[in-house]
């Protein structure tokens, strides 16, 4: 009953579609054809339904007539059983989606009867005949399948059989009835629509009524409809992103209705394939969707095809892609049509070819006949009048307005206002005309005024000529000062009554200038020469011959007598920007400075690097870059202050000024980083040489706070090769070869080198997937036994970690151990296997295993972690397990770091009865009288000493002197990797307890350690 249900609950959400569709429709064309638009959405469902229940499903899915037609399942419903009645509501859903799909491609310029015959045409002849050769088989199982169906293709929700055959009768009825009027005109762009929300949300109808197209299509409720409605949505996500994106890229701007397109080409493309394919691939078909529609769009244009919702790129097109995405992403065996890769692309594209043949011929053979006898194509004038006029009747308030308007234009009457629609937007553009009507009868009215406001308003003139701040000259043709406010007075230092008549050109401009400007007055300020007019000219003028001030003045002109130029006369405007010009030189100075150390700062390095680089790439010469980091800077700033180091900066910078060149440029590239840029005959060897002298000045002693100290400098260096090096890589490079000569023991200078980079990348790629691999549960363990003189006596396990990439395989612990160390993920690490291995002692020990204990190694930054006892004490507790089934290796380096810290800690272990054992003993240069006070149980010989014992008399001798010393110490000693059965008996005979190694035991899953502590092995418990 839940897939009746189920199917029923699909066809209502696929019904929502073709509100779906009503809205976005309307919402995309223009307002005067937006009831045209709805008309044919609601009419093409109407008879669509009604002729697919008289014979459409039975042509669809009645019994087959050699795979090509249906003869029986008229007039449906009688003598049905419920399952099938859904099912027919289910299939008249998607046949009403098909017809739909030519409303939008044709809006805005066919009849309103000839769409609904073309309608009638596609469910008569189309639709239901491509359906019977590709989905017949969906209504009764047992019965003759289609012909198409029968080979093997697979079209699951319908990217062909309902989009693409909508797509190809959309294309051949746009061929058919031509553009649009001024669709492809020059110069003529029509607007994306009335109500691009409305599109929005019909859109929104449309993917939520998908859930219905390729969920129900299951025909019941199954566990494959999650998957479908997540491939259904993601595709839909990519289609709409793609599509934006490019746009974007190609436009600057995105088009609204490319993102509307983008995510109905994702969901028509995912809709042939969305049971068999990933969600990965799911991605990539609603990507492709999404190019498909955006270019397919691009060549509808480009061949004159006017569509006007772009149906053929966004159902055809992508339709075409999504039935051929089931042969290129689909799982074989979800499709189990046992063809093989090449087979099933082959009948994929034989359907596509021959339902597209056949819906094109028909569909535009059937509308060439009617076009001669039912005209499909409106007049010029109805269109331009709207078809919701010209086939409804409908009139709309803009028809409305722009009636009333070309009624006053013809008649001259402005006495009465056009009608105004309260609350509409037309409403308020005849509000705004009414006022602009009123406002010009206003200014008729107002005329006779104007003289008398004219002589009021020259009276402001002059009080505001007297009290501007800014100095108002006027002069006349010969340059004579005519005019001169009080703030000229206050500016220049001087009287109206001293400079009235004189030159201003002879007492406020400067000599060197006089002569441009005098030619400037001349010519009427009008060349772009000295000065323009009405415009801001910034120039220098002078009080006095010693006295000169940055201005800006603005020239306008006020010709006395148009009929001679000898009179005119020009205002000068003159504002004393002294102020200004000084701030502006502060801002400069901030803006590409560093305020610290007066070097440059990034912003002004970055700019200069990239000039350089492109002055280089056309001189065919390169450019070098240092990149200078300060060695132990931080450990100077955290114990002499901040002060301290900013006085050693200051330092660095002025010995950095000593060494560089005029044409260098030095700057601060943040914290205790500097960069010098080389651009003047540059070579590798002027480079090295260059940063050994900053490395001999640098290594002088500094007093910083009476304290004589040295400033280590490790060089990056990195040299341009042609235009192939951008600012940013050149920087890089040069920081990766300072991280070099860091690791080299710093004080010094390396040249980048590309195997530099390798390392770095690979060592970031790995830290970067280490953390993925810890949240997601890519690390496991594995266990290798110790054994007490033979196979037989196991005596505890030891812990290793296993990286399982599920790209790179499995991961060496030499590869990802030592990076780990030097990032904090070794902690986390470290927890992560004690904790797991705590966990499988649980597990062990509630299916009755018996215990032994687990062996984990850790590094030596657990020690000196303050959480690291607690971590562990909280871990047994957790678990419920006895500190003596842990057993703590620590490597012998990791006692050099700090002894006291160490053995505190290490008695903080012992304390939770933790066996604590010193891995790859021999190796390192740990003092005997540290062994004597570490509270540690057991010595572990490295294995290089066993591999070389009994070869080598030096090997030999150290691992009987081990020997020796553990059981001096009352130590157990453990011999690791024994391989061979000579080795173990030469350690036998040395006195060697315990061995671990592939000639025993091999590292195992726990699954096999499980096997072995239940095959009852004996338990030999160590004597200390």
């Amino acid at each position: 009953m839940s897939d009746l249900y189920w199917l029923l609950i699909a066809s209502a959400l696929v019904f929502l579609m073709q509100a779906g569709f009503l809205c976005l429709e309307s919402g995309r064309i223009r307002s005067k054809n937006s009831i045209n638009v709805a008309a044919k959405n609601i009419s093409d469902f109407i008879i669509s339904s009604a002729m697919f229940w008289l014979f459409g499903f039975g042509i669809m899915f009645g019994e087959s007539v050699w795979g090509v037609f249906g003869r029986n399942e008229f007039v449906f419903g009688s003598t049905n059983t419920p399952w099938q009645v859904s099912f027919f509501l289910f299939q008249m859903m998607f046949c009403g989606t098909a017809a739909t799909l030519t409303s939008g491609a044709v809006a805005e310029r066919m009849t309103f009867m000839g769409y609904l015959a073309v309608t009638a045409i596609l469910i008569a002849i189309i639709y239901p005949i491509t359906g019977h050769w590709a989905w017949s088989g969906a209504y009764d199982s047992q019965a003759q399948q289609g012909w198409l169906e029968a080979l093997g293709f697979i079209d699951f929700a319908g990217s062909t059989v309902v989009h693409s055959v909508g797509g190809w009768v959309a294309l051949a009825a746009i061929m058919i009835i031509g553009p649009r009027l001024g669709r492809f005109e020059q110069g003529i762009r029509l607007p994306p629509g009335n109500n691009l929300p409305l599109s929005a949300l019909g859109v929104l109808l449309i993917w939520f009524g998908w859930i219905g197209f390729n969920g129900g299509s299951t025909l019941a409720l199954t566990n494959e409809v999650p998957i479908i409605i997540l491939n259904t949505f993601l595709s839909a996500v990519w289609g709409g992103l793609i599509a934006a994106a490019i746009n974007y890229m190609r436009d600057g701007y995105v088009e609204v209705g490319f993102i509307l397109n983008g995510t109905i080409a994702g969901l028509v493309g995912i809709t042939a394939s969305c049971h068999v394919v990933t969600p990965a691939a799911a991605a990539v078909i609603g990507a492709v969707s999404g190019l498909i529609v955006y270019y397919g769009s691009l060549i509808m244009a480009h061949l004159h095809l006017d569509d006007a919702l772009d149906v053929v790129p966004a159902h055809l097109f992508a339709g075409i892609w999504g039935t051929l995405s089931v042969a290129l992403f689909g799982d074989a065996e979800k499709m189990n049509t046992g063809l093989s890769f090449s087979q099933q692309l082959g009948i994929q594209a034989l359907g596509i070819v021959t339902i597209g043949v056949y819906c094109f011929v028909v569909a535009y053979g059937a509308m060439w006949l009617l076009n001669k006898v039912l005209p499909l194509r409106a007049t010029r004038e109805d269109e331009e009048q709207g078809m919701n006029v010209s086939e409804h009747r409908a009139t709309t308030e803009l028809f409305d307005l722009l009636t009333s308007m070309q009624y006053q234009q013809n008649n001259a009457d402005f006495s009465s206002p056009v009608p105004e629609e309260p609350f509409t937007e037309v409403g308020q553009i005849a509000r705004k005309y009414n006022q602009v009507i009123n406002r010009v009868n206003g200014e008729i009215a107002h005329r006779d005024d104007a003289l008398l406001r004219f002589k009021k308003s020259e009276q402001r003139k002059t009080a505001i000529l007297d009290s501007s701040m800014d100095c108002i000259v006027t002069i006349n043709q010969q340059g004579e000062i005519i005019e001169f406010n009080p703030a000229a007075e206050r500016t220049f230092g001087c009287l109206k009554k001293q400079v009235a008549g004189k030159s201003f050109i002879e007492n406020f401009i400067l000599e060197e200038d006089r002569f441009a400007i005098l030619s400037s007055l001349n010519i009427g300020f009008s060349s772009s020469a000295g000065w323009v007019l009405n415009r801001r000219n910034s120039f220098r003028l002078q009080r006095d011959s010693h006295n000169s001030f940055p201005a800006e003045i603005t020239i306008t002109k006020a010709g006395i007598d148009n009929s001679n130029a000898a009179k005119e006369e020009f205002t000068l405007h003159i504002r004393d920007v002294t102020r200004q010009f000084k701030l502006q030189e502060r801002l400069r100075f901030l803006a590409y400075s560093d305020p610290l150390t007066s070097l440059y700062n990034r912003t002004y390095l970055m700019d200069k690097l990239i000039s350089a680089l492109s002055r280089a790439g056309k001189q065919r010469s390169s450019v070098g870059l240092l990149f200078l980091d300060l060695d132990k800077f931080k450990t100077i700033n955290d114990t002499l202050g901040h002060k301290a180091g900013d006085e050693l900066l200051c330092e660095v910078a002025n010995r950095l000024t000593q060494v560089s060149n005029s044409t260098d440029i030095v700057a601060r590239w943040g914290g205790d980083e500097f960069i010098l840029i080389l651009t003047e005959d540059v070579s590798e060897q002027l480079v090295r040489a260059r940063a050994e002298r900053i490395l001999q000045i640098m290594r002088a002693p500094v007093s910083v706070k009476g304290q004589l100290l040295n400033i280590p400098t490790s060089i990056g260096i990195s040299l341009s090769d042609g235009n192939t090096t951008d600012a940013d890589k050149l920087i890089q490079q040069a920081d990766i070869a300072m991280y070099c000569a860091k690791q080299k023991g710093r004080d010094n200078a390396q040249v980048f080198a590309p195997e530099m980079a390798s390392v770095v990348v690979k060592k970031f790629g790995l830290e970067q997937e280490m953390h993925e691999a810890l949240e997601l549960g890519q690390f496991s363990l594995e266990y290798q036994p110790k054994v007490w003189g033979d196979k037989s006596h196991i005596i505890g396990l030891e812990a290793l970690i296993r990286w399982h990439h599920p790209v790179k395989g499995r991961v060496s612990p030499v590869d990802f151990i030592p990076i780990a160390e030097e990032s904090n993920l070794i902690t986390k690490i470290g927890e992560w296997v004690i904790d797991e291995a705590l966990k499988q002692q649980n597990r062990w020990r509630k299916i009755g295993l018996k215990l032994v204990p687990v062996a984990v190694n850790i590094s030596g930054r657990h020690l000196i972690h303050d959480d690291f006892v607690p971590y562990i004490s909280g871990k047994l507790k957790a678990y419920e397990l006895s500190g003596a089934l842990l057993e703590i290796e620590i490597t012998e380096g990791v006692l050099l770091q700090d002894i006291e810290r160490c053995i505190a800690v290490m008695k903080a272990l012992k304390a939770l009865n933790i066996t604590i054992s010193v891995d790859d003993f021999g190796t390192g240069y740990s003092s005997l009288s540290y062994l004597k006070r570490l509270p540690i149980d057991v010595l572990k010989i490295d294995q290089s000493f066993v591999d070389e014992c009994g070869k080598h008399t030096e090997d030999t001798t150290i691992c009987e002197t081990i020997i020796h010393l553990a059981r001096n110490l009352k130590l157990v000693t453990i011999a690791e990797g024994v391989e061979t059965q000579e080795q173990a008996e030469l350690l036998n005979q040395m006195g060697c307890q315990v061995y671990q190694g592939y000639y025993f035991y091999r590292p195992m899953p726990s699954s096999e350690a499980a096997t072995l502590l239940h095959e009852n092995l004996s338990f030999h418990k160590v004597s200390q």
